[in-house]
C-alpha cells in the first residue's frame, strides 16, 4: 500500500504521476523533431501559404513587392521554427514562386527575367536552413535538458527515499516501477530476490543483467528507445546498491566474528584466571596434606581439607555456570513450570547462602499468590541475585526481598544499596563475564545475573534492573501467577 507523504516531502520525492510523464515528454522521440511537429509545419505551410497569396493578391499593389516579400519571409520563418529545415525549405521554394508568379511583372507566368529574382529565390531558401539548423539544435538542447531534468527528478526522489530511511535498493526498484509505469519491477541476486515492487506474476517482459551479477526484471510496460538510456542510468544505480549491500553484510559479518572473538577472548582470559585461584588453592592444600617432612597438627590437618573442599567447590560451581550458560545460549534449557510459592523458593535460597535476619529484609505478603515457575531455576535465580546484592550492598547494611502482585504476574523486587550502574549500561549486566563495577579479583565470571536473565525468560517471565531509592540497584523478576497465564515480555 502506498504510503501518503506530507506537502514538505513532495518538493524533495516527486510525485509519481508528475514524474512518469516527465519521462515520458523527455525520452519519447527518436530524433531532435518529433514527426507531428514536422507534419504540423508541412500542413501549415500548405494550408496557409495559398491563403496568404490570395490576401496579398487582394490588398497588394503592382510594382513594390517589400510586403508580400516579407509575409513570405514570415512564412519561411514560421515553417522553420515550428518544423525544422525540410518544411522550411518548402516554404521557401513555394513562396518564391508565388512571389514570382503574381507579383512580379510579366504577372501569371514563371520567369526569372532579372538575376534578383533569382538571388531572392536561394536567399529565401538559405535563410530557410539557417533558421532550421537554429532550431534543431535548440530542439536537441532542450530535449537533452529535460531528459537530465527526468534523470535528475528520479534519482532526487531516489534519495528523498533514502534521506526518509528507506532501504536504497528498495527505493531504487519503487520509483524505477513508478517512474516508467512498470506493472512490477524485481532485482535477484544470487537466485534470491534481493528487492522487488509491485505484483511480481508470470513472466518478466524484460530481463537485464548487471555488471555486478545482478539480474532486473521487469513485467508490464513496455520501454521505447528514448527511454532506454535513462532506464541504463538507473540500472548502474541498482547495481552500485547491490555491491553496497554485499560490502555492508561484508562488514556486519567481520564485526561479528571480531566481537565473537573478543568474547572468546575474554572468556579465556577469566576462565583462566577463576580457575587458576581455586586450583592453586586446593593444589597447595593437598600438598600440605601430603607432605612427609611436615607435622601437622589436627587443626592443620582440618584447615587444609576446608581449603581443599572449599576450593573444588568452587571449581564445581564454576563449570556449571559455565554449562548453565552455554544451555541458556543453545535454546536447550529444561523448564518444568509447575505451581509454587515464592517463600518455598526464597527461604531455601538464603539457606545456601547462609543468610540470616541480620543480612536480609524480607517482605514476602502470607496472601501472595503462588506462580509458575519451574522451583529449580527460580531457586537459582534468587540464589544469584542475593548472592550478587550481598555482594555490593555495604557492610552492616541488609540485602531487601520484596514480593507484589501486580495484575496477572507477581514481581519479586531484590534490592541492594551499592554505587549502582548508569541507566545506558543497564542492559550489560545481563550479558555473561561483565562484572560492572567490580574492584576486585573474586567476583567470578560476571554469569550470575546473565544466568538469572536466561532462566527467568526460560520460564516465561522477565527481568529488568531499577534504581534503588536512596541509591543501589533494583533487580525485578516478573513472573505468571499459577492459572493466570504466561504474560508475554513486558
Amino acid at each position: 500500500m502506498e504510503r501518503r507523504r506530507p506537502e514538505a516531502d513532495r518538493a524533495v520525492h516527486p510525485d509519481s504521476s508528475v514524474l512518469r510523464r516527465t519521462v515520458r515528454f523527455a525520452t519519447g522521440r527518436t530524433g531532435s523533431l518529433s514527426r507531428s511537429r514536422v507534419l504540423g509545419a508541412v500542413a501549415l505551410v500548405v494550408v496557409v501559404g495559398p491563403s496568404l497569396t490570395g490576401l496579398l493578391v487582394a490588398i497588394g499593389a503592382r510594382g513594390d513587392i517589400t510586403v508580400e516579400a516579407l509575409a513570405y519571409q514570415l512564412l519561411v520563418l514560421v515553417a522553420a521554427l515550428i518544423g525544422g529545415a525540410w518544411p522550411a525549405v518548402l516554404a521557401a521554394v513555394l513562396s518564391g514562386l508565388s512571389l514570382d508568379y503574381f507579383f512580379v511583372a510579366p504577372v501569371h507566368r514563371i520567369t526569372v527575367q532579372q538575376p534578383s529574382h533569382l538571388a531572392g529565390l536561394v536567399l529565401y531558401v538559405v535563410s530557410a536552413v539557417l533558421v532550421s539548423v537554429v532550431v534543431d539544435r535548440s530542439a536537441r538542447h532542450s530535449r537533452t535538458a529535460r531528459r537530465a531534468a527526468a534523470e535528475s527528478a528520479l534519482l532526487t526522489g531516489i534519495a528523498g527515499s533514502v534521506l526518509r530511511g528507506d532501504d536504497a535498493l528498495a527505493a531504487l526498484v519503487d520509483r524505477t516501477r513508478e517512474a516508467f509505469g512498470f506493472d512490477s519491477v524485481l532485482v535477484r541476486q544470487d537466485d534470491d530476490v534481493a528487492a522487488s515492487s509491485g505484483a511480481v506474476l508470470g513472466t518478466p517482459d524484460a530481463t537485464r543483467s548487471l555488471p555486478g551479477g545482478g539480474v532486473v526484471e521487469f513485467r508490464g510496460g513496455a520501454v521505447g528507445p528514448g527511454e532506454r538510456r535513462l532506464l541504463a542510468v538507473v540500472e548502474q544505480q541498482v547495481d552500485a546498491a547491490l555491491e553496497h549491500r554485499v560490502l555492508a553484510r561484508a562488514a556486519v559479518d567481520a564485526e561479528r566474528i571480531a566481537a565473537t572473538d573478543r568474547v572468546r577472548s575474554a572468556l579465556l582470559a577469566a576462565v583462566g584466571h577463576d580457575v587458576r585461584r581455586p586450583m592453586a588453592a586446593a593444589t597447595a592444600a593437598i600438598g600440605g596434606l601430603r607432605a612427609a617432612d611436615v607435622t601437622l597438627t589436627e587443626s592443620d590437618r582440618e584447615e587444609l581439607l576446608a581449603t581443599a573442599d572449599e576450593s573444588l567447590r568452587s571449581l564445581a560451581a564454576l563449570l556449571a555456570d559455565l554449562l548453565d550458560v552455554s544451555r541458556v545460549q543453545a535454546g536447550v534449557l529444561a523448564v518444568t513450570p509447575q505451581t509454587i510459592a515464592l517463600e518455598d523458593v526464597v527461604a531455601p535460597a538464603l539457606d545456601e547462602l547462609a543468610l540470616g535476619p541480620t543480612d536480609v529484609d524480607l517482605d514476602l505478603p502470607a496472601d501472595l499468590l503462588p506462580v509458575r515457575a519451574d522451583p529449580v531455576l527460580l531457586q537459582r535465580v534468587v540464589v544469584n541475585l542475593l548472592a550478587n546484592a550481598q555482594r555490593y550492598s555495604p557492610d552492616g547494611v541488609r540485602v531487601r526481598v520484596a514480593a507484589t502482585a501486580s495484575g496477572t504476574v507477581v514481581e519479586l523486587r531484590v534490592a541492594d544499596s551499592g554505587p549502582g550502574i548508569p541507566a545506558s549500561r543497564r542492559e550489560d549486566v545481563f550479558l555473561p563475564f561483565q562484572r560492572l563495577g567490580d574492584t576486585d579479583n573474586e567476583s567470578g565470571l560476571g554469569l550470575g545475573l546473565a544466568l538469572a536473565r536466561g532462566f527467568t525468560e526460560g520460564m516465561g517471565g522477565t527481568i529488568r534492573v531499577d534504581d534503588t531509592p536512596g541509591g543501589g540497584l533494583t533487580v525485578v523478576v516478573r513472573l505468571p501467577i499459577a492459572g493466570a497465564g504466561q504474560e508475554g515480555h513486558q
